[in-house]
């Protein structure tokens, strides 16, 4: 049938007759007659078979369903046959071979030409697997598969694929557990007037470590996969939405009203969030190696260390605790089957199609403690990827230290700080204008007054110094004094109030700085030079046990323009 009908009468028919004996063993033959209107007849033949002879378990399916419509006949036969055994005196170990064809060919009744939605493939596979209940398992499955598309009055063969797949699971160790499962393919043109594909080798594989050693001193998993497929080219636009649900927000760096790809920037206010990126596919296909590394690590002594025994050193140590993870996901121009090596081609390598990586590490010294505790984090985020009108790089390196200290039960006294980099790279000399390398720092002192559960009131000074090294080097000394109030009504209603003063100093290489660019938007958080002013208002309530409902008010005045009031209301229900 057609993607788009008219309104018909239709009747469908079904009988089915089974023969099923005391074993389990059965047969069962089911019909099917489909008319739509006068133009479609449909009638479908499924025989469906289980057997068991000597610890052979048969389990076959064979279906054949001819159609004749006004414009089109044709057939479908899909016949699937699967033997299997279990060894008990080896071991448990299965043996599995499976045949199956599909073949779907419809003809033009004027023309007796093939339709282009026809095709078939013919599929046959051996298989070994060890025991299945057991915990540490594997298998090696065989299968080949044969296609075939439409050309002229006939369904022609094209192509031919072997694939071998291995997999095993040790999973008897719970303090170390591992997964593997990988495939290599190999593929044969038989007929290039069909296919525009080409012989080719490919590898695909997946390898997963977890481990949980010494009383949980040391915890993680490890993740790497590679493969091989086509890459489509991405284009993208950017579509409004209504304000507050979007993502980006658009700039008119040029002032000529128009809309274009390098105007648009990721919102930092949620009232300018009024666009969002949409990725379309291109006619454009690379051949692409795909790597994926993933890990995360944790060390805690504490674990391992009786605080009631140990010395002064080993009490040191145990209030230590590490952290680390990775994750990368890297695409690249193929060259040979596949790259195993995650970490080869740099950012700035011209073969790399996409690159997300992000690298955290994190070192707490006395975490657990009630009374005083610091953490120094250093991240590291690059990520590349290839656009219709050339790469695009981002790279943010941050190092941020934290540290608290509960002087009594009520007050407390937190310090942060942070150094980094920003930067923004584009190939194509039309999107110039969006580079930028902004070098970054900050401090930041707070101070806490907790009085229970039910009020928390909170000022602090932040500084912030933010120079750009390309360009123009934009720069901008940034001062802001922080507050906030939290009061809480009973366990029903609680009220968050926000007001930030910031006074930020700016100043470029030309005459007049220039406000309105990329690395502008980012050196200055959005705001403007001179004094910026934020407020905001949070009043939640428990209407019942499982409705809540939440206002928010929320203000700004960025430097001499004009003032902007939003003001949001939600009704929440708590399953």
């Amino acid at each position: 049938l057609p993607l788009q009908v008219t309104p018909e009468n239709e009747a469908i028919a079904t009988g089915a007759a089974q023969l099923v004996d005391a074993r389990g063993n059965s047969l069962r033959y089911q019909f099917t007659r489909y008319n739509r209107g006068s133009g479609f007849t449909g009638v479908r033949n499924t025989v469906t078979h289980t057997h068991n002879i000597k610890g052979w378990k048969l389990n076959n399916v064979f279906m054949y369903s001819a159609v004749d419509a006004t414009a089109d006949k044709g057939y479908f036969l899909r016949p699937t046959i699967d033997i299997s055994r279990q060894f008990p005196r080896l071991k448990n170990y299965t043996l599995g071979l499976n045949y199956s064809v599909e073949h779907n060919e419809i003809h033009n009744r004027f023309s007796d030409s093939v339709s282009f939605q026809s095709f078939s493939f013919e599929n046959f596979q051996a298989s070994i697997k060890s025991d299945g209940s057991k915990l540490n398992r594997w298998g090696v499955i065989y299968f080949t598969r044969t296609n075939a598309y439409p050309l002229g009055k006939e369904l022609a063969t094209s192509d031919r694929s072997h694939n071998v797949n291995v997999f095993a699971e040790l999973l008897k160790n719970e303090r170390h557990q591992f997964r593997f499962n990988g495939t290599y393919r190999t593929l044969s043109i038989l007929n290039d007037k069909v296919t525009t594909q080409r012989p080719d080798n490919s590898l695909l594989g997946r390898a997963e470590y977890l481990v949980n050693e010494w009383r949980g001193l040391l915890t993680g998993n490890v993740l790497y996969e590679v493969g091989a497929g086509q890459e489509q080219k991405r284009d993208f636009a950017y579509l409004e939405v209504p304000a507050g649900q979007g993502e980006y927000t658009w700039i008119d760096y040029n002032n000529d009203g128009i809309q274009q790809l390098n105007e648009f920037e990721v919102a930092l206010f949620q009232d300018q969030a009024k666009y969002i990126r949409i990725f379309t596919p291109t006619n454009q296909f690379v051949k692409a190696n795909y790597n994926t590394f993933n890990y995360t690590v944790g060390l805690n002594p504490r674990s391992v260390i009786n605080m009631a025994e140990a010395k002064p050193f080993m009490k040191l140590l145990a209030n230590l605790n590490l952290q680390s993870s990775l994750q990368l996901n890297k695409k690249e121009l193929a060259k040979g089957i596949v790259q195993f090596n995650p970490f080869k081609a740099p950012l700035n390598d011209t073969s790399l199609i996409t690159l997300n990586s992000i690298f955290i590490n994190t070192l707490s010294f006395n975490r657990f403690s009630p009374k005083w505790g610091f953490d120094i984090n250093n991240s590291r985020n690059t990520s590349k990827s290839l656009l219709t009108y050339g790469y695009e790089s981002r790279k943010l390196d941050e190092w941020n230290l934290r540290g608290r200290w509960n002087i009594t039960r009520m007050f407390m006294l937190e310090l942060s700080g942070k150094t980094g980099i920003n930067q923004l790279i584009s190939s194509n000399p039309k999107f110039d204008n969006r580079n930028f390398k902004i070098d970054q720092y900050s401090i930041e002192p707070r101070f806490t007054f907790t009085k229970g559960a039910s009020f928390r009131a909170m000022v602090g000074y932040k500084y912030a110094d933010k120079k750009n090294q390309t360009g123009s080097q934009e720069k901008s000394l940034s001062n802001s004094i922080l507050s906030e109030v939290k009061y809480n009504i009973l366990q029903s209603t609680s009220i968050q109030a926000r007001f930030t003063y910031n006074n930020i100093t700016f100043s470029s290489l030309d005459a007049t700085p220039n406000t309105n660019s990329p690395s502008s938007y980012i050196i200055l958080d959005g705001l403007l030079p001179g004094k910026n002013f934020l407020w905001n208002l949070d009043l939640t309530k428990r209407l019942s046990n499982n409705l809540e409902m939440n206002i928010q008010y929320e203000g700004r005045k960025p430097g001499t323009s004009r003032m902007v009031h939003i003001g949001r209301a939600a009704i929440r229900a708590l399953l």
